[in-house]
């Protein structure tokens, strides 16, 4: 299913999650997004996902020096509620200050796919911008548990 907002297209299932509720989570990620720190590619991005159980974790960027010790926000906000115990999440949303709404990288796009295989993720921008996905339409043959099998 695609649909169009705000000049963006929308790809996956309508969403479940309330109106109230996504924008308490754009709100969280825009003030995480104030604490990036993304001295090298100056692309900061903030991040908040709720879990099934209602909770909402936020994370930002953290880059590093060495490019491959740099963490995405997503990855962030995901490894700070698995730390609290959470573990089926079903909304994020992604908040960045670039001209189009920003999609998880791949690494993200397979933690989610693994922790929140019927996310419904929004990117939105600080101009307005907006795009939704869910984890099936942004990673549709994901590497699983079960992947891992050996009989």
């Amino acid at each position: 299913m695609k649909q169009r907002v705000s000049g963006a297209t929308v790809v996956g299932t309508p969403s479940a999650t309330s109106d109230a509720d996504w924008r308490e989570l754009r709100a969280m990620a825009f003030a995480a997004l104030d604490h990036a720190y993304a001295p090298y590619s100056r692309f900061r991005v903030g991040a908040a996902v709720r879990s099934g159980d209602g909770r909402i974790y936020a994370g930002c960027n953290v880059e590093n020096a060495s490019y491959p010790a740099s963490m995405c926000a997503e990855r962030v906000a995901v490894a700070t509620a698995v730390a609290d115990g959470a573990r089926d999440f079903v909304a994020l949303v992604i908040a960045t200050d670039a001209a189009e709404p920003a999609p998880p990288c791949g690494v993200c796009r397979q933690v989610l796919g693994e922790l929140g295989p019927r996310l419904e993720v929004v990117s939105c921008t600080s101009r307005g911008g907006e795009s939704r996905w869910s984890v099936a339409s942004l990673l549709p043959s994901p590497f699983t548990p079960h992947s891992l099998d050996r009989s």
